[in-house]
């Protein structure tokens, strides 16, 4: 099975080198990653570097200086470097940080990797900013930042599961730590605790064509792990395994971002 990991982090200044994720990558044998530039460092050069020394196992999610004179220029040069995606932020009304870039991105042909607010996903304003760009892949993150505590019958979560609607969207989802308990004392086995059917919810809003893993590494190395971080994922009872997980840990990441399917 393909697997592509769509939300990582390396760099020289925070997280961990590159080739710390490299080996937990050949652990549990994911093919490629996309590197994704972390929140106020504009610089791409190292993840690119990454690309360069390990050919055909990373692509390169950048960031574009929001305080930069040019930026649809810089988004330019960026996508010919070769970025898979740009990130961009959306506040908590749901209005664009950058909002000439939406539509650039999709002109290029670059990916946005959305984050933002959880009520920000859920505004009309969201809705409309995505359905304005239709030529832009525009893939949610962290599955829209919903996090813990959510109870049933979980309407927030299904408000934002309508921008499923849209057919320029997808959704990444992540390691269930990031949407449920770890248990105060560790067991033998791994388990999470209180966990909301939100796979199984994403999973019949957008179809396993359109949904994507990622582990957020290394800051899931604080919740379950790498590993858990996948197998949650893989394994899980909604995606009933074969050609629905094979969508959704590389099928839907090659086509979107651009990776090498064989």
């Amino acid at each position: 099975m393909l697997i592509i990991d769509t939300h990582c982090h390396a760099s020289r200044n925070w997280f961990e080198p590159v080739e710390t994720l490299l080996h937990v990558m050949d652990v549990d044998d994911v093919d490629h990653a996309l590197l994704l530039q972390h929140r106020g460092t504009y610089n791409a050069d190292y993840l690119f570097e990454c690309g360069q020394r390990y050919p055909g196992r990373f692509k390169a999610a950048v960031q574009i200086d929001p305080n930069g004179s040019d930026q649809a220029g810089a988004l330019t040069r960026e996508a010919e470097r070769g970025a898979g995606g740009v990130r961009l932020y959306v506040d908590a009304d749901g209005s664009p940080q950058q909002p000439e870039l939406w539509k650039r991105a999709g002109e290029l042909g670059v990916a946005v990797s959305s984050q933002g607010p959880f009520d920000g996903f859920l505004t009309d304003a969201y809705k409309s900013l995505v359905a304005s760009v239709p030529g832009t892949r525009v893939v949610i993150e962290h599955f829209g930042n919903a996090g813990h505590g959510h109870q049933p019958p979980y309407d927030k979560y299904r408000k934002l599961l309508e921008l499923a609607e849209l057919p320029n969207t997808t959704m990444k989802l992540h390691g269930l730590g990031e949407i449920a308990d770890r248990p105060d004392i560790l067991q033998p086995h791994y388990r999470v605790e209180n966990i909301p059917p939100f796979v199984e919810m994403a999973v019949e809003a957008f179809s396993p064509n359109r949904l994507m893993w990622g582990s957020d590494f290394p800051p899931s190395a604080g919740r379950e792990g790498y590993h858990n971080a996948l197998e949650g994922i893989r394994s899980h009872p909604a995606l009933s395994g074969g050609e629905d997980a094979a969508e959704v840990m590389g099928r839907t990441a090659a086509r979107i971002f651009g990776f090498d399917a064989r």
